[in-house]
């Protein structure tokens, strides 16, 4: 007979890039759009603004290379340690390691005949990955990779921070917070359905999501500059 097959489409690889995508396009916008805000609500100057969301931009970008690659380099350190003391017990029990493992298997509805020569397979073809995998939990496709969480990120970041800055820098003065405002938010709308669909998730909620923290942090900003202003 032949053989049937059907296309699987699994978005789980995207994971970590997409994680690190979405957070740093979604803060560069609600960052730099809450601080163009912020400064206009005080009755700040077209330039006094533009200076503050370059500065916003630059200082953002850098501040998630930093903060990504710093805390994803910590969960690949975990990792490794994990991985090095895995590998000690595989050498030193590794029929402790191998009952640890058929265990597991039990745990997940295998018997126990079944789970014990399953064990031994995987542990001759590759223990540490079996290990690694249905022990700690790891696997190729959500593995800690701090340079590219820090380069994703702080690319976003700018691209995010850059549709604010260029909707401050052509807006009339007088409607510029209305504007920025109202930009920004389409901007979040637009990147929570293009993150959940890339993602295969809900795209309304994911989109309204991002919405109302975006519009949450551009309002509270605002009443903050005009409080400032105003004391000024």
């Amino acid at each position: 007979m032949p053989r049937v097959t059907h296309p699987e489409r699994h978005r789980t690889e995207r994971i970590g890039w997409l994680r690190a995508a979405v957070l740093g396009a979604n803060d560069g916008i609600v960052s730099t759009a809450s601080l163009i805000v912020g400064v206009a609500a005080a009755n700040a100057g077209r330039s006094e603004m533009l200076v503050a969301g370059v500065a916003g931009l630059v200082a953002g970008a850098m501040s998630m290379a930093a903060g990504e690659y710093v805390s994803v380099s910590s969960q690949y350190d975990t990792e490794q340690a994990d991985l090095a003391r895995e590998r000690g017990e595989l050498d030193a029990q590794p029929e402790f390691e191998r009952q640890e493992l058929a265990a597991i298997y039990v745990a997940r509805g295998l018997t126990r005949e079944l789970a014990t020569q399953v064990a031994q397979q995987l542990m001759a073809h590759d223990a540490l990955g079996a290990h690694s995998r249905d022990e700690l939990g790891m696997s190729e496709t959500v593995s800690a990779r701090p340079v590219q969480a820090g380069l994703t990120s702080a690319a976003t970041f700018a691209v995010g921070a850059a549709l604010p800055l260029l909707t401050a820098l052509v807006s009339p003065v007088p409607q510029l917070v209305p504007v920025v405002a109202t930009t920004s938010l389409v901007c979040l709308v637009a990147l929570g359905a293009l993150s959940a669909r890339t993602g295969g998730a809900p795209v309304l909620k994911a989109s309204l999501r991002v919405a109302f923290w975006g519009a949450l942090a551009m309002g509270i900003t605002a009443i903050v500059g005009r409080l400032f202003g105003t004391v000024v």
